[in-house]
């Protein structure tokens, strides 16, 4: 923009305050010395986007200035200079003094004439920026994490309780605020951290470490922790220092190799709670010994809460004020298993530049899509095991899977088949990935009476929890919206879904046994309807009390109408998909998709997930160069760890976009970078770009694949696709699903046809269209 001069009033004022800083702490001085040169001033945020600035300070460059004094303004008032530092004729320069909401920020050399200006827009530390409305109640953990108290938050007294010296309370605090706390741990010989003496001793136990780039120092960590978004962050890097402890903004970058490394962790929570911090993740000893930053966040702890909109607003924040602390990194690069892995597909889409590549271990393409499956385990469960408790077939542990699709295997016993049996139950004697994976996950996610957090009891009022409704729905309220009375919108959906339709295809299970199962399957109940769960989850296995399947919460039939099924609210679809919460196969970034294979131990982490990611990012972008997946063999166990080859190959990987960034990800994919999969000691079985043939294509079966079998889901099962993204599928008359080969070789009768329509009156699924509830 042109160049225009301050009124004279405001000349004098910017120069009043600048001799008064002039002789006092250097730290806050507003003037930014710079080297002359004759090129006009620009102004960037470095930081963070102008609009996502936090915590009252931002990171500037200012590139070729031609004034070598400059005076920084926000809305008029005068700005301070934290810190700068000046290189190649550009200057970073450490602004404090924003205030919340919209700055104007001018740059004026001492004239008072303004040489660049730049919009931004400020929030509090705290939060939110653009996730809406904050969760409350929300239960402090600082304390139960590291022992110190949280701020008290005058203007509102309630929420956890602060106490003085006494054990008295002072009041209480709503946002769980504390002052940043900076340690320095030293690794010892033992591959264990321990406190750093603060006399300047060095530990005889101290272990040594080699750098990325070759130097050999001694392994010493400034760990840094403190609240951002509400939530505990950390910072951990490698430290020079005699062992003294340095103020919170001495912070020291010589062993820094300007890597980052992201840690996101998984887990399955529903919110009102500020989290724990995973001191090995927070302090990964494999990264730091190479001279990685490695940055984490209880707001990226997946098992505190799932609103990957919250979750991504946090790690922006984090990221931001990690650069405002150490300076900016080459790349930044994330890994995380689970929870994990799905934020880094889901953040790098709705977030491009937070992340620059990254490691999705044990991956799935996001969360929200795995429910519309998880949520059929317990409804088959119940089927066979007390509707259709009758039918041998359902005693044959592999049987099973023919509706859930998963593995099942007689290696991993059902815990609580004698308790069935004893009842009347049917049971098989193994397992299926739905019980010792997924049992618990549906009244977790739905039922708004099942669930608590640490230390809810010491809330502020008393019995201010009673209130909370407990679901991953209402944890995301402020994007699946409420509805006229005050629920969240749920976007489960079993309408038109035909369980078993590959089996009856296949021949593997009988007509009568497919209309029987769509008849009497069943559907859930709105959250509001539900009631709180028995055992195993509650109580005790009485005859009363003992159900593992939530039936007391299905809608079943108690005759021979069929059950109804559930409605899934489109609003509350779509509203996944506007939201960035669906991964759309949108793949922007480097990622190795590394998983241990535990299919035979029915862990949740089931491997076809890599490839329904894959399908999706074909999909979106026609290809997927960008994605590479590889499995290491956990059987009989997991003895190795490929992330940190994966970590080597992405480095060469981001090394090449940077030098050639118009080849774009998939042109810069190094020869390292391919398909492969691994022995159990991590030594290699194949690599190339036809090691997974035959799962995704008609090729021959890939040397991978043959080593390593996939299963399915009860909706893949069910005729859908293996992208899993189907919330609500659209439908299709049952007259034409009758013509156009949708059953194989059945052709119904007369009596089955009728039987057909009293189940499916709107129809069946048409997986050849898209979801009801995808914008067009």
């Amino acid at each position: 923009m042109g160049s225009r001069r301050l009124p004279l009033a405001a000349c004098v004022a910017a120069f009043t305050a600048l001799v008064a800083c002039s002789d006092s702490d250097q730290t806050s001085t507003p003037v930014a010395v710079i080297d002359d040169t004759p090129e006009p001033l620009q102004l960037a945020v470095v930081s963070s986007a102008p609009d996502q600035v936090s915590g009252g300070n931002v990171l500037l460059r200012v590139e070729n200035p031609s004034e070598s004094e400059l005076v920084f303004l926000s809305n008029g008032q005068l700005l301070s200079v934290q810190r700068q530092m000046s290189v190649d004729g550009e200057t970073l320069v450490l602004l404090d003094g924003l205030q919340v909401g919209a700055n104007e920020v001018s740059v004026m050399n001492p004239g008072g004439l303004e040489l660049a200006a730049i919009d931004l827009i400020n929030h509090p530390i705290t939060g939110p920026m653009f996730s809406g409305p904050q969760q409350y109640p929300f239960v402090c953990s600082s304390v139960l994490e590291w022992g110190v108290q949280p701020l008290v938050d005058h203007d509102e007294a309630w929420g956890f309780p602060v106490y003085d010296d006494a054990g008295e309370v002072i009041g209480y605090s709503k946002d769980c605020s504390i002052e940043p706390i900076v340690e320095y741990h030293y690794m010892n010989l033992d591959g264990e951290y321990h406190p750093m003496p603060t006399d300047g001793a060095r530990p005889t136990d101290l272990a040594r470490t080699v750098l990325s780039d070759g130097r050999d120092v001694e392994f010493i960590v400034r760990w840094e922790r403190g609240t951002i978004n509400r939530f505990l962050y950390s910072y951990a890097i490698l430290a020079d220092t005699d062992g003294s402890l340095l103020d919170v903004n001495d912070t020291g970058t010589t062993y820094w190799n300007e890597r980052l490394l992201y840690h996101f962790e998984g887990g399955v929570g529903v919110g009102h709670f500020q989290g724990r911090v995973s001191a090995e993740r927070a302090r990964l000893a494999a990264a730091l010994a190479q001279g990685y930053a490695v940055a984490y966040s209880s707001g990226n702890r997946t098992g505190e809460h799932y609103n990957l909109q919250l979750g991504g607003e946090t790690a922006l924040m984090v990221k931001e004020h990690f650069i405002k602390r150490f300076g900016e990194p080459d790349y930044t690069v994330a890994i995380g298993g689970s929870g994990g892995a799905i934020q880094q597909y889901v953040y790098q889409q709705n977030h491009p530049g937070l992340i620059d590549a990254g490691v999705p271990q044990y991956s799935y393409p996001d969360m929200v899509t795995q429910t519309i499956h998880v949520g059929d385990c317990e409804l088959l469960e119940h089927y066979m095991d007390v509707t259709d408790r009758d039918n041998p077939r359902w005693q044959e542990t592999k049987a099973r899977s023919l509706l859930l699709g998963f593995n099942s295997t007689d290696a991993v016993p059902d815990p609580l088949a004698e308790a069935k049996q004893s009842l009347g139950y049917s049971s098989a004697p193994g397992s299926n990935e739905c019980i010792p994976a997924w049992r618990g996950l549906t009244p977790l996610s739905m039922n708004p009476h099942y669930g608590q957090v640490r230390e809810q009891d010491k809330m502020h009022p008393p019995g201010i929890m009673a209130d909370v409704k407990w679901t991953h729905y209402d944890d995301l309220r402020n994007i699946y919206g409420v509805d006229a009375r005050g629920w969240a919108r749920v976007p489960w959906d079993n309408v038109g879904v035909q369980y078993g339709l590959q089996a009856l295809r296949e021949g593997a299970i009988t007509e009568s046994e497919f209309l029987d199962l769509n008849a009497r399957v069943g559907g859930w109940k709105h959250p509001s309807e539900m009631v709180q769960e028995g055992f195993p989850f509650l109580g005790e296995p009485t005859a009363d009390n003992f159900d593992p399947w939530s039936r007391r919460n299905m809608n079943l039939s108690v005759d021979n109408t069929p059950a109804p099924r559930t409605q899934g609210d489109l609003q509350a679809i779509e509203a996944l998909y506007d939201s960035g919460m669906v991964f759309d196969g949108q793949l922007n970034i480097p990622v190795i998709d590394w998983r241990h294979y535990l299919e035979e131990e029915l862990d949740m982490h089931n491997s076809h997930q890599s490839f329904s990611a894959r399908q999706r990012i074909e999909n979106q972008m026609g290809h997927s160069d960008n994605q590479v997946i590889w499995f290491t063999d956990a059987r009989p166990e997991r003895v190795f760890d490929q992330t940190g080859e994966a970590l080597e190959v992405l480095h060469e990987w981001v090394s090449n976009i940077q030098a050639n960034p118009d080849a774009g990800v998939a042109g810069n994919r190094p020869a390292s970078a391919q398909d492969a999969c691994f022995a159990t000691d991590g030594s290699l079985i194949a690599r190339g770009d036809d090691v997974w043939g035959g799962v995704l294509d008609d090729n021959t079966t890939g040397a991978c694949t043959e080593v390593f079998p996939l299963y399915t889901t009860s909706r893949i099962e069910a005729g859908g696709p293996i992208e899993g993204s189907v919330f609500k599928c659209a439908l299709k008359p049952l007259d034409v699903a009758l013509s156009d080969g949708t059953y194989g070789n059945w052709t119904p009768d007369s009596g089955q046809i009728d039987r057909l329509r009293d189940i499916f009156p709107e129809g069946v699924c048409d997986y050849a269209q898209a979801d009801q509830g995808r914008p067009d």
